[in-house]
């Protein structure tokens, strides 16, 4: 069987051919920068407040990762909740933690306000011990977790692990019941109709390749002509560009990879994943898995950091499809149908940021961590553009430059290799 190099999630859903608009505004009062969901979720609560707002996306409306990640909408952070305190100490770890909380009651609540038909479970996540020592590791987060966060979640012994996952391979899990999952693309194409029921603007196929300051406000060059703008929200993540230098250095493109297997038998697919939960593991080369609505196991990772290409997806596919055979053996001689990658947006300390540069509004950096958080910032940075109250967690926190980076990711090959030699000694 040939594997079919294009997102599974996109079998399933499509975008309405009358969505999208055939002209570029030459006037708005603001210009969205990238059509994922961020600028969507931005998009829509401009819109619903009445003011006139474009989607600039240089490919198609959701083309990024938002139609390509593993549609895990997950608690916390990157960063773990120990992390947390020893850089901002209780009571801002506390409130970064809450914030998390309060992105995923932001993407309940538009699926319910927009009727988004995009497969929402609150299923929970699972975090597996890769290795016995991180199972401590594991047990010491659910304690901070609990003491100082107020967060149950459960700790499972390698030998009661079954009870929610099908594999020996790790030792010892973290279940948290508070996190969900959807079909990404179908949320992202559901964020598009609301937005555009809303009276926003989309416009695929539109490159901007410079912004300049005019008057008062912008404006922008694009592939399509030129957009006259009073502000302007930049939502580009992985994929932002020279347009925006001042933000291309603070943010780098990072490669992620998903295959996704034939549908399995019902009975199978609640033997790997008994509970139908998002799972990942403890490396840093990590894994993620989920089963879809259809019972395919989608299982993805950091097989290489590099941003997708045809040779790097082969090769990446051909990594994940070995990890996957030494997490759930009985799969082999299962079918992979579908393998694709996507680029993430990481900063330089593991943290998404949002808001103002040069007088232009951003919100990016999620780090693969982002269904939930982009979604939250995009709408936040639609009420901070509007002048109303808004919520940014990380609105005075530094936002550095990532040294020697300057648009061409180079050195990550050397990142690949000291992120591998982690895993070896952690």
């Amino acid at each position: 069987m040939q594997v079919i190099e294009s997102p599974f999630w996109l079998t399933e859903t499509a975008l309405p051919p009358d969505l999208v608009h055939d002209q570029v505004p030459a006037r708005v009062d603001v210009a969205v920068i990238g059509g994922g969901y961020t600028g969507l979720s931005a998009a829509l609560q401009l819109a619903r407040q009445g003011a006139s707002t474009a989607v600039l996306e240089q490919h198609s409306i959701g083309w990024g990762a938002s139609s390509r990640n593993g549609g895990q909408v997950l608690t916390g952070l990157k960063h773990g909740p120990h992390d947390l305190i020893r850089q901002f100490g209780r009571e801002r770890a506390r409130a970064l933690f809450s914030a998390s909380l309060r992105t995923i009651a932001c993407v309940e609540t538009l699926i319910a306000e927009e009727q988004i038909d995009c497969d929402y479970q609150r299923c929970g996540h699972i975090e597996a011990a890769a290795k016995p020592a991180h199972f401590g590791m594991l047990q010491a987060a659910q304690d901070v977790l609990a003491r100082e966060f107020g967060h149950v979640t459960q700790i499972l012994e390698r030998s009661d692990q079954q009870s929610e996952l099908g594999s020996g391979r790790y030792f010892g899990l973290l279940v948290d019941e508070r996190s969900g999952s959807l079909q990404p693309a179908k949320f992202v194409f559901g964020l598009a109709q609301a937005a555009r029921r809303a009276g926003a603007v989309l416009c695929e196929q539109t490159a901007v390749q410079q912004i300049g300051r005019s008057g008062t406000g912008f404006t922008l060059k694009t592939s399509r002509g030129v957009v006259n703008c009073q502000d302007v929200l930049i939502a580009t993540n992985g994929y932002s560009g020279p347009a925006a230098p001042q933000l291309q250095r603070r943010v780098l493109p990072i490669g992620s990879y998903i295959i996704a297997t034939e549908p399995l038998e019902p009975e199978l697919a609640l033997r790997l994943i008994a509970r139908r939960r998002m799972v990942f593991d403890t490396r840093n080369f990590l894994n993620y898995f989920r089963l879809s609505a259809g019972n395919r196991l989608i299982f993805g990772g950091r097989a290489a950091f590099s941003p997708a290409t045809p040779s790097t997806t082969r090769t990446s596919a051909a990594i994940l499809a070995k990890e996957m055979l030494q997490t759930f053996p009985e799969l082999a001689g299962t079918p992979v149908e579908y393998a694709w990658g996507g680029t993430l947006g990481f900063t330089m300390d593991l943290y998404p940021h949002a808001g103002r540069l040069d007088g232009m509004h951003y919100a990016l950096g999620y780090a693969g961590h982002g269904v939930a958080m982009s979604t939250f910032l995009g709408q936040q940075m639609a009420q901070m553009i509007l002048g109303g109250p808004y919520e940014n967690p990380f609105e005075h926190m530094r936002f550095p430059k990532i040294p020697l980076y300057s648009g061409s990711p180079w050195f990550l090959p050397l990142v690949a290799l000291w992120y591998g030699f982690l895993d070896l000694v952690s």
